[in-house]
């Protein structure tokens, strides 16, 4: 027991009691928030906002007024919090927190929930946190957080979501165990990851890896994620065919724009995706009727030749919103303008840049640019 200066009694441990003191002079209140300022050591810890305790020992430490809009702390996080050796949930609200993620987190052997994320931490992450065996949750996004991902943290035998987008994390994946089943979520979007995307655990049901500088092909390592109902590749240097078995995935929202894909696209079956984006890649063949089911359809930008199937156009009648087709070898339509007027006016359909005069003006996005058809001579298919 700790006998406070004012004689109040405190039931916390004394190491824990000290550990909290620590962790208080390292941080302060932003400007208009009070949260710290009412943790008097001359009370029972136990009773601060934000401290949970067991007993006689912190269990769980949530750092900062959780209230939406509220603001957030500055400072360090202390490595007495390592010193917490019950602590099972950390969490520090957005705010302006700097320095490292202390590696003396690998000390709370009980520690299952570490968020940290939207404040300035920086610095590599520490690989002593792969140590954490029941470490479900590791949230650091929207840090500056720089150097590898740990391949010890890849490997936490318990770890179902890793969220560590929106840092300066590079170097290649680190392996995942092919044996994992805990793995659910992998959220590593926008940062400087590079290599190819290795095997990844079919528990997965979140892939998100926009935004980085990935290569190499993902038709052998995409086919096995079938519980997956998020994916983003977005915006990497991935190459290769695009698996027809990632249209059937139940997805909300299927982002493989900005890529350099290339061959065919076949879908195994009538694909119902609410949001479809394969621009920017190296796609070729003829256009999938098979996606004309789909609400928002973007496919301009790459090397598709033919004529639009009919169903793909009778789509925008059937409930399809958008259909963005400009910038690829196109040579026609497979209806005539007078199908084409039952078009709704609230749909929009981009035929601009491709190996034909669009039928009918349509609106087109400020990047479609300003000519309505590619040089005769980019079309060899075309017949005038």
């Amino acid at each position: 027991m700790v006998l406070a200066s004012s004689g109040v009694v405190g039931i916390l441990d004394p190491v824990d009691f000290l550990a909290l003191q620590a962790i208080r002079k390292g941080l302060e209140d932003m400007p208009g928030s009070s949260f710290l300022a009412a943790w008097d050591f001359t009370a029972d810890p136990c009773t601060f906002s934000g401290v949970l305790c067991d007993g006689d020992r912190v269990v769980a430490l949530a750092l900062g007024d959780p209230r939406a809009g509220s603001p957030g702390l500055q400072g360090r996080l202390d490595p007495a919090l390592g010193r917490l050796s019950a602590l099972a949930e950390l969490s520090l609200v957005p705010g302006r927190v700097t320095g490292p993620v202390p590696d003396a987190l690998a000390r709370c052997s009980d520690l299952r929930f570490l968020a940290l994320s939207k404040n300035l931490l920086s610095g590599p992450i520490p690989p002593t946190l792969g140590a954490l065996i029941r470490l479900r949750t590791l949230d650091l996004s929207y840090n500056q957080l720089t150097g590898p991902i740990p391949t010890a943290l890849a490997a936490a035998p318990a770890l179902s979501n890793l969220i560590l987008c929106h840092n300066q994390l590079s170097g290649p994946l680190p392996p995942f165990p092919d044996s994992s089943t805990a793995l659910l979520r992998l959220d590593l979007k926008h940062n400087q990851l590079s290599g190819p995307v290795p095997p990844l655990p079919p528990s997965l049901q979140y892939l998100g890896l926009g935004s980085n500088a990935l290569t190499g092909a993902v038709d052998a390592v995409l086919p096995r994620l079938t519980g997956l109902n998020f994916l983003d590749l977005s915006s990497n240097q991935l190459q290769g065919p695009i698996p027809g078995s990632v249209f059937a995935l139940p997805l909300a929202m299927l982002q493989l724009q900005r890529n350099a894909f290339s061959g065919p696209v076949a879908p195994e079956g009538d694909v119902v995706i609410p949001v479809v984006d394969l621009s920017y890649n190296r796609l070729w063949g003829r256009l999938p009727p098979q996606l004309a089911a789909v609400g928002r359809l973007y496919l301009n930008n790459n090397r598709f030749t033919g004529e639009v199937p009919s169903r793909l156009v009778q789509g925008l009648t059937n409930g399809m919103q958008l259909l963005y087709l400009q910038h690829n070898f196109l040579t026609g339509l497979e209806i005539g303008p007078a199908a084409a007027a039952t078009i709704p006016v609230g749909a929009s359909l981009c035929l601009q840049y491709n190996c034909m005069a669009p039928p009918f003006d349509a609106p087109c996005p400020l990047k479609a640019g300003t000519q309505r058809m590619r040089p005769v001579d980019q079309c060899p298919d075309w017949r005038g």
